[in-house]
């Protein structure tokens, strides 16, 4: 194997490709956390892969990989050292971008009655993501759109998304739970990374074929210890994309989602799903695109000190939709209908694009594992159905 080479200042640096062996994405680690970026990436803890700050590449699930199946997730060792040969986990970037819970400002009345009010901070953390995934690297998107690219911006989310650098891992092992093929989001990693990576084993060595998406992420791998792609490395990264493209655990049915939506509305299966939803809304808070929050203010007990927080909220909660005249969709079937045909049918409408990358976690961590793309076909099958049944009626 070369010896690594270091190049200051590529050619042509937004398409500069070259490979890493795993002390260069250590150095890449170091490199960015000597600009003051918090590194957040994949790594084994509490029985899961979980995201969490690195200080260093070797925090990194080396060995570990994911079983995956409706309402079921177990880590298992794998008998090689990959790094990034699991599925997605519980969490997702969203955490970091739109986080579960913050204070959105405090208020303290004083001895004399005044009211001071101090509007929170913004969050200082400069992010580097590694380890974004095909799928996420797609909801980051979305999110994008959705919360500053319209009318109502997110000011909170614009700043910790604006100073992000996205590194991408293109997928090698999807899960059994996985269908990004269908929803066109992976496993290869689509545009908006600042780099991306596609991890390599093979018989010449364990490593990762690295190419900038942006000039920020050349000017960062040029720094790094690394040697030039040679056309054995790419081959391998390729064929390996192209094997986790074939071995999909799931698949959408080949329709368009935003029609079959629309056209089920009184389907008969919304009644089947909502035997077995529990309306826990778990789906929604794994899913890397479920973007609706609420607010809640807290006072202490003697009422001098109130701060108001913004959370997550959910569609499958009742308080939702609720209305002076009570709530709008009160029964479990119209709960999970709303969830289901916005993600996959009236997002469109809004925003251009369906709200499902094909992730897959809505699955697995479903307490009883209803799996969207079982609800799709079932929608899709009632539909042929329905069309080709005789109507009752006049000639």
């Amino acid at each position: 194997m070369a010896a690594p080479t270091t190049t200051r200042e590529p050619e042509n640096p937004e398409n500069m490709v070259c490979v890493l062996d795993r002390d260069g994405l250590d150095a890449l680690v170091q490199a960015l956390r000597a600009r003051g970026r918090t590194v957040v990436g994949p790594t084994a803890r509490d029985g899961a892969i979980v995201l969490a700050e690195l200080e260093s590449a070797d925090a990194l699930p080396y060995g570990w990989g994911v079983e995956l199946e409706a309402g079921h997730y177990r880590l298992v060792r794998r008998d090689d050292e990959a790094a990034f040969a699991h599925s997605a986990g519980p969490q997702s970037w969203k955490n970091y971008l739109l986080p579960e819970r913050v204070r959105q400002w405090s208020a303290d009345r004083g001895p004399d009655g005044e009211l001071t009010v101090r509007p929170e901070r913004p969050d200082p953390s400069s992010y580097a993501f590694l380890g974004v995934r095909p799928c996420d690297l797609r909801a980051i998107a979305i999110q994008d759109r959705v919360l500053i690219g319209g009318r109502h911006r997110d000011d909170s989310y614009q700043q910790r998304r604006t100073g992000a650098f996205l590194i991408a891992v293109e997928c090698g092992e999807p899960g059994a739970t996985c269908f990004c093929v269908s929803m066109g989001s992976g496993p290869a990693a689509g545009p908006g990374y600042d780099l991306a990576l596609t991890e390599v084993l093979d018989d010449a060595g364990h490593r990762f074929l690295a190419r900038a998406g942006t000039a920020a992420g050349a000017e960062v791998l040029a720094e790094v210890p690394h040697r030039p792609a040679d056309d054995d490395t790419r081959t391998a990264a390729r064929e390996t994309v192209e094997a986790a493209a074939a071995r999909m655990g799931r698949a959408m049915p080949p329709v368009d989602l935003h029609t079959l939506m629309a056209g089920s509305l009184d389907a008969k299966r919304w009644d089947d799903v909502a035997a077995r939803c529990l309306t826990c809304g778990n789906c929604t808070m794994a899913c890397p695109t479920c973007f609706c929050t609420t607010t809640e203010d807290v006072t202490d007990l003697t009422g001098d000190h109130a701060e108001r927080w913004r959370r997550w909220d959910s569609c499958y909660d009742l308080d939702f939709s609720h209305l002076p005249g009570g709530s709008v969709r009160a029964s479990a079937p119209s709960r999970y209908r709303q969830w289901l045909t916005h993600k996959l049918g009236t997002w469109y409408d809004q925003f251009g694009s369906s709200g499902c990358v094909g992730c897959g976690r809505c699955i697995v961590w479903c307490p009883v594992g209803i799996d969207i793309t079982e609800e799709a076909q079932a929608l899709h099958q009632e539909a042929l159905t329905r069309d080709t049944t005789p109507q009752d009626g006049p000639p």
